[in-house]
């Protein structure tokens, strides 16, 4: 592979979809949440590791977390783990690593991917990389990975792309959506025409930014005016007065719905993005009833289709429910039926407001 892959890592989302084992102070992308040993940050680096050097794999982070990330993974270089100051959603992550890479190498091709997804089949996951990077190094186009529906799933962003006009596997990208009402996910499911959003992006680092120029100035023009400052002993002082004054948006909605030049890879590998419980509970084992128990102190009767995560020493005993989202932690209990799972971020912010930080 060229020493001119890359991978931007994004690492510093809260999880509230996944309280009470998800906390500010700790989240989802930092735990072990399906018990394979390893935290969803660990599984998502060694992917990567198999087939990009080590010293070109980036963590972007909040500064909160940069010590956790740093015990996960002793063998990455400190400099590596980036420190956002303040939340700002995907687009100023975005062109904040970028500009870094550009001072680093002019020809960085780079991947950027969330820390917290499932991806089995890792031999397939590669080659579709390496398909994308061998693409974008020859192309000023963005690639994303997108992933053959497999039902109406409205907690996910949908792309439709163009199937009848693709070069080298890949395919011109026609629209995205956000995640959508379960009517229109049903059309998009049944219409063969739109893939899974992944949220995996490949592009040259010179084209992206070049695409924050046309679509997003104001921010282009922030990190380009510290650009001389990054990698160096000012760099934390002068990205604190960038974020202060930087839009929170989305790079969906910053420059994948605006650029013409994006295109999509059809992607074979097992893909879940672990963004509820509910996903969660199809990648558990589970007994015949289809009841998923995390736990040595849990008891389920005459129930089907039910969650229940423990991490206390308390008996808990579920008799003649169905589909329910059970979470017992040391503080808190989560009980919930599994169509209301888009409803936790709200409960969550419904905490909050009731008892301040205390359980977040």
């Amino acid at each position: 592979m060229s020493n001119n892959n890359y991978v931007a890592i994004m690492a510093g989302g809260v999880g509230s979809r996944f309280w009470p084992m998800s906390r500010s102070s700790f989240p989802k992308q930092f735990l072990d949440i399906l018990n394979t040993g390893q935290s969803l940050l660990q599984m998502t680096f060694k992917r990567f590791a198999a087939f990009v050097p080590v010293d070109h794999i980036f963590i972007v982070t909040s500064e909160d977390y940069v010590d956790i990330v740093g015990q996960q993974l002793p063998e990455l270089p400190k400099e590596n783990i980036i420190g956002e100051p303040q939340k700002r959603n995907t687009a100023p992550c975005i062109a904040y690593i970028s500009f870094k890479l550009r001072a680093m190498n002019p020809d960085a091709n780079l991947i950027v991917a969330p820390s917290d997804h499932l991806i089995e089949d890792e031999q397939l996951f590669r080659a579709t990389c390496e398909q994308a990077l061998g693409y974008t190094s020859q192309n000023a186009d963005f690639v994303t990975l997108g992933i053959q529906p497999t039902f109406a799933n409205t907690g996910y962003g949908y792309i439709q792309y163009d199937s009848e006009n693709g070069s080298q596997g890949v395919y011109p990208a026609r629209r995205f959506t956000e995640k959508p009402d379960p009517e229109t996910a049903q059309v998009f499911f049944e219409s063969g025409a739109y893939l899974w959003n992944s949220g995996i992006f490949i592009w040259k680092v010179a084209d992206i930014l070049e695409a924050f120029r046309a679509f997003m100035p104001a921010m282009y023009y922030a990190f380009q005016t510290v650009a001389t400052y990054l990698n160096g002993p000012l760099e934390k002082q002068v990205i604190e007065n960038v974020y202060k004054n930087c839009e929170s948006i989305s790079i969906d909605y910053a420059i994948m719905e605006k650029a013409k030049n994006v295109k999509v890879i059809p992607s074979q590998f097992n893909w879940n993005d672990l963004g509820t419980w509910n996903s969660a509970w199809e990648n558990f084992s589970k007994d015949n009833l289809a009841n998923a128990i995390k736990g040595d102190n849990a008891l389920v009767f005459d129930s089907k289709g039910c969650l229940v995560q423990s991490k206390t020493k308390k008996l808990i005993v579920v008799g003649g429910v169905d589909d329910l989202i059970i979470v017992d932690t040391p503080d808190a209990l989560l009980v919930c039926h599994k169509d209301n799972e888009q409803q936790i971020k709200q409960y969550v912010a419904s905490v909050q407001e009731a008892s301040g930080q205390q359980f977040i």
